[in-house]
């Protein structure tokens, strides 16, 4: 069965859809079969992997509100081993129609548990809140990883979020597990970057992950072209670094 991990934080520009489509990317170039589910109705994974959202058909939307199988929204991507399930704005709507739904908290866990033995590693990009469609995320997962960028504001909102997760593990998904903090927007020359990437593993220790994500050009400008970073520039420092991010992930499971 494959792993299931959500991608998470109520903050913004941490840098979530930039782990999602990367991460996902780099597993499947070490040939981990891998599908990435965008469930932010912002669409940008959906875009970043060269697919337009406003041309989608079938989403995820569709999927939880029982108007198609996911079966009939995957989207193939440049790299064989990487297939999406896509989102569009009317993923915006899902909350409202899933209210008066019964199991409402479990309709993405009901939607993956499908076709979960067909991918090694199945990454969800949540949108930046704790919503109903990211709760959903967070019952579907075996785990969650938190992108917390090198900035000021850090650690503002983790608290919530880790609440959250703990309220989700006792009442939905008791087997939820923190796969680890995954630290971006690192740059090296500045001194505040440091001191976050200190505080935080002070604060979390071994929960951090070891790779750190670099600010890095390369990885800024790919999704304009509509690709990951490994496709658009495989030597440049993201790219590097989001393959070593894959291969630290790889090798836990296979621990």
């Amino acid at each position: 069965m494959g792993k299931i991990i959500a991608i998470a934080n109520q903050k913004g520009g941490v840098g979530k859809t930039t782990t999602a489509m990367n991460l996902a990317a780099s597993l499947a170039v070490l040939e981990y079969k891998t599908l990435v589910v965008d469930a932010d109705p912002q669409a940008n994974t959906t875009s970043g992997l060269g697919h337009n959202p406003r041309e989608v058909t079938n989403s995820i939307y569709e999927c939880m509100v029982g108007k198609c199988t996911i079966d009939e929204c995957l989207l193939e991507t440049d790299l064989p081993s990487l297939t999406l399930v896509p989102s569009h704005i009317n993923l915006v709507g899902a909350e409202v129609e899933m209210v008066s739904l019964n199991n409402r908290e479990e309709k993405m866990r009901e939607v993956l548990n499908s076709v979960q033995e067909n991918y090694d590693f199945i990454l969800i990009d949540c949108a930046p809140s704790l919503g109903l469609i990211t709760i959903n995320a967070l019952t579907a997962s075996n785990s969650v990883i938190i992108p917390v960028q090198c900035e000021y504001f850090a650690l503002e909102g983790l608290g919530k979020l880790l609440n959250t997760i703990t309220i989700i593990q006792k009442r939905l998904n008791s087997g939820l597990e923190i796969e680890g903090i995954l630290l971006t927007m690192y740059d090296v020359r500045l001194r505040l970057s440091n001191q976050v990437v200190e505080e935080v593993h002070t604060h979390f220790k071994n929960m951090v992950f070891e790779t750190i994500i670099p600010r890095n050009v390369k990885l800024s400008e790919s999704p304009s072209f509509g690709a990951p970073v490994i496709v658009h520039d495989a030597e440049s420092k993201g790219a590097l670094a989001y393959l070593n991010l894959a291969k630290e992930i790889g090798d836990k499971v296979k621990a």
